[in-house]
């Protein structure tokens, strides 16, 4: 992978149009995006018909439509981190809408990333609460994002929103416990 800085440039430059900065930025960032990719496979099921180098190329898609001012490599990751988990949600609703089940079962947080991989209904479930966070705690949001969908560690965390491990571990803390009591109510 390039530097952080030679990264940067390339973001800002593809961004403001130059096809070569971008033909130059998808081997710096590939390997990083097909690990998290992967990472992210990891937690589907194992019959998921979506392959980490699909995901990677989705994601690249949706990240080339983006009218973003790249700001660093953190932020493009954590964006990508983000139309990852979008793209399985997308893929997880249109199973479920294809396999309907006659009930829903109630989800808790600590056991739905576990069971997502085998139930695509608790996918949706967890991030139709992760969007009411949003709409109230967007940073502790943007943790559990980061970390249960990003692959990153606290740290990698703290660098990315800027703030101390501490703060991500409270934010964690804190997010963990409202999702759990937002999904026993929904």
């Amino acid at each position: 992978m390039g530097t952080p800085g030679q990264i940067t440039v390339l973001l800002r430059a593809s961004a403001g149009g130059n096809p070569a900065a971008e033909d130059e930025l998808l081997p710096l960032v590939y390997g990083e995006l097909r690990r998290r990719a992967a990472s992210y496979m990891r937690r589907e099921r194992s019959d998921h018909t979506l392959q980490p180098t699909a995901l990677v190329h989705e994601a690249w898609l949706r990240l080339r439509e983006q009218d973003c001012d790249w700001q660093n490599r953190s932020q493009f990751f954590g964006v990508a981190a983000q139309q990852m988990r979008r793209i399985l949600v997308d893929h997880a609703r249109k199973r479920s809408a294809q396999k309907r089940a006659a009930t829903e079962d109630r989800v808790s947080f600590e056991n739905a990333l576990v069971t997502a991989r085998e139930r695509p209904g608790e996918l949706l479930a967890i991030d139709d609460a992760l969007g009411r966070l949003a709409e109230k705690y967007p940073r502790q949001e943007k943790t559990v994002e980061l970390r249960f969908f990003g692959g990153y560690s606290e740290e990698e965390i703290a660098a990315i929103l800027e703030h101390s491990v501490e703060t991500v571990k409270r934010d964690m803390k804190f997010a963990k416990t409202w999702l759990s009591r937002d999904l026993r109510r929904s």
